[in-house]
């Protein structure tokens, strides 16, 4: 069995879990709790609730994922040798279904079902494919079109596209069509910073935030004959791409949380998540000792795609030493879900 980022595993319970990026212990993967059925769970949260098939699921949101299973479930988790606890992850013997996401595209092109969701869909796919080199075994689905969950009149489109050079390519169609404006335009050319009243990232400002996920150009709005639907282009590693670095690990240890400004040497891997930055360290406060930083890598999405290649950025995160088995020791900045220092994180285009 083969699983990365966005795959979802399946238990036979019904929980659904999703892939956690590409570095996984062998016989396993980490993984992301999204779902579970009403058999075995139920939440008062307004917007969990999902129809599918017949049964009702509840989606989990922060860490309420993460308890459920330590609570009532914790063989769905999977002992780190690296980090030295349990994370949340499948065995792949516990794993009864493996959804992948370009196999369900697939199923709902040839589909019979012909309702406004899939309408939108075939249109907007049939749009890009026709002005690019691109085909549809390049994308997938993600999210409620995945799982059965979507209501035609009120559900996004969640889109997996595989590949650097495929979403680079994707990326210059996008753009294009952004400019024609008639059928696709960017999502953040219509969110202004009153949107975000309750806003707690401390160093990152809503009027930050709308220009840099604005010019990632991934998050669009479809404007088509059956309603006006929110995109998302997910960016995936094609098979071929993935290196799985977890078995080189002796282990990972976090030090402290620093701030740093960085010189960004490599970003071609920021485009996937976890999203990781190859970086020269320009300046370091909050840790005193000698270290060879080498690399940024943040879990949170809205760091994805921040700096390119030659930027000069300003990270906030936890320094972490990583020993690899060969003896070879260095240095990480990760930003991730850490409870306490959560909005105090940071990853931006670096301005005095």
């Amino acid at each position: 069995m083969k699983a990365r980022d966005r795959d979802a595993p399946v238990t036979r319970e019904g929980i659904i879990f999703r892939v956690m990026g590409y570095n996984h212990p062998p016989g396993a993967c980490f993984c992301d709790v999204e779902y579970a059925p009403e058999t075995i769970y139920i939440s008062k949260e307004k917007r969990a609730l999902r129809v599918g098939k017949g049964l009702r699921y509840y989606k989990f949101y922060f860490d309420g994922g993460l308890k459920f299973v330590e609570e009532r479930y914790p063989q769905y988790t999977v002992y780190s040798r690296v980090f030295r606890k349990r994370l949340v992850g499948l065995k792949y013997e516990y794993i009864a279904e493996l959804r992948k996401p370009e196999e369900r595209l697939q199923k709902l092109l040839i589909s019979e079902k012909d309702d406004k969701l899939l309408k939108a869909l075939r249109r907007l796919l049939d749009m890009i494919t026709e002005i690019s080199t691109l085909r549809t075994s390049d994308f997938g689905v993600f999210g409620s079109l995945m799982h059965g969950f979507y209501h035609e009149e009120y559900s996004d489109l969640d889109l997996v596209i595989y590949g650097t050079k495929e979403l680079e390519e994707l990326l210059e169609v996008l753009n294009s069509l952004y400019r024609d404006g008639r059928v696709l335009i960017n999502e953040f050319d219509t969110v202004s910073p009153e949107h975000f009243k309750n806003w707690r990232f401390k160093h990152l400002t809503p009027k930050e935030y709308i220009e840099y996920q604005k010019r990632k150009t991934i998050y669009a709005i479809y404007k088509g004959p059956e309603r006006q639907i929110k995109v998302e282009f997910e960016p995936v590693m094609r098979w071929e791409e993935i290196v799985n670095e977890y078995p080189n690990y002796e282990s990972i240890r976090p030090l402290t949380f620093v701030e740093a400004e960085v010189k960004v040497i490599d970003a071609s891997r920021s485009y996937f998540m976890p999203s990781t930055y190859s970086i020269e360290l320009l300046k370091l406060k909050g840790y005193s000792k000698p270290v060879d930083v080498r690399r940024v890598i943040s879990y949170v999405e809205e760091f994805r795609m921040q700096l390119g290649e030659g930027d000069l950025g300003l990270v906030r995160g936890m320094l972490e030493e990583v020993c690899l088995k060969n003896g070879e020791v260095f240095h990480q900045i990760v930003l991730s879900y850490f409870p306490k220092i959560y909005h105090e994180q940071v990853l931006k285009p670096l301005t005095h």
